[in-house]
């Protein structure tokens, strides 16, 4: 290895003298900078000796005098060499290692919240596998600010992982929504295509935006019912409305036959597509009730039913986790979900 930790480095392109702080890889190290913490590849830092023996008369530099009350502070200057705009990000940053043909593996990934924004906020994160809770965690997040959050095996983003947040402003806002929700789901293919992308463009890491501004409150309005109620149409008090709906089922049986007279006259498509209707009308309908849980009968069969239903529950924000297991009733043909409603 060309760099130990504790060696004096400098930054070839910026020019400015450094510290290694951590290795990374056999290509990449961690560099202090004045207190800022960053990775950069090996090929884009030297030893300072060179520079420090061609100054002028052999003698270093002489910082230029700061006072505390002159000191700007700089927008992001505490945010690592991500490639991020405006707003909050997740950023991936790799690590690899080497595999038996000592080629550049990855072996996991440091994921970190970067916010780049005036503005501190809380967050609630949870990283899901399949529908279950991994990870968990809640802390704040400052501006102009990165948080390591944890690492996650390169093997398990084959397991279609999701990562939710929840922000909400550090100093509440009336002016301000109460929360946002942000989602980010992965596929391996999108995953190789951006390690691919950030080698080629000799990056440290890859970032997604999860939120771009912190949404304003929405009024809600009171709209005048008269003109509609003399024109003959229904108008149900918003409070009684739950009694106008129809009756949820905590049970759901998804077989085309128990959804169509007509099926055999169905193309595997409309089938499908016959089945997911029904899907979304009463998963919908236990929303609207409140059920804690419920079950979807999808059969085995080739598991292109229970796939589509698995992704859609994916990103149901009311879905706590939903599990695929042997029933005494359903064998493996059924799902059952579970749902968590915010008071």
């Amino acid at each position: 290895m060309k760099f130990q930790i504790g060696d004096k480095v400098l930054i070839i392109h910026s020019n400015e003298e450094g510290e290694v702080v951590d290795i990374i890889n056999k290509k990449m190290v961690t560099v202090d900078v004045g207190g800022v913490q960053f990775p950069v590849y090996t090929d884009q830092i030297e030893h300072p000796y060179y520079k420090r023996f061609t100054e002028k008369k052999g003698e270093l530099p002489k910082p230029q005098k700061k006072y505390v009350d002159n000191v700007k502070k700089e927008k992001g200057s505490n945010i690592k060499n991500y490639q991020v705009g405006e707003g909050i990000w997740i950023a991936f940053l790799p690590v690899f290692d080497k595999d038996i043909f000592d080629d550049d593996v990855v072996d996991y990934f440091r994921i970190y919240l970067v916010n780049n924004t005036d503005t501190a906020f809380k967050f609630d994160y949870h990283l899901r596998y399949t529908g279950d809770s991994e990870f968990n965690l809640k802390n704040e997040l400052l501006p102009y600010n990165d948080f390591y959050i944890h690492d996650v095996e390169f093997e398990k983003l084959n397991d279609a992982p999701r990562f939710d947040f929840e922000f909400s402003l550090a100093e509440p806002d009336k002016k301000k929504a109460d929360y946002f929700e942000a989602s980010l789901k992965l596929k391996a293919k999108q995953l190789f295509n951006r390690i691919e992308e950030m080698l080629k463009k000799q990056e440290a890491s890859f970032s997604y935006q999860l939120m771009e501004t912190y949404p304003d409150k929405v009024d809600k309005e009171k709209v005048d019912m008269s003109k509609l109620t003399a024109a003959g149409f229904k108008v149900y008090d918003a409070s009684k409305a739950r009694q106008h709906i129809p009756p949820a089922r905590s049970v759901v049986d998804l077989h085309i036959e128990k959804i169509s007279n007509n099926w055999k006259q169905l193309n595997n498509f409309e089938i499908l597509t016959a089945q997911l209707n029904e899907f979304e009308k009463y998963y919908e309908l236990a929303v609207l009730h409140h059920l804690p849980s419920m079950i979807f009968i999808h059969g085995v069969g080739e598991g292109r039913l229970r796939d589509e239903i698995h992704d859609l529950l994916r990103m149901k924000t009311e879905v706590t986790s939903f599990v695929n297991q042997y029933h005494p009733l359903y064998g493996y043909g059924a799902t059952e979900v579970f749902f968590q409603f915010k008071k």
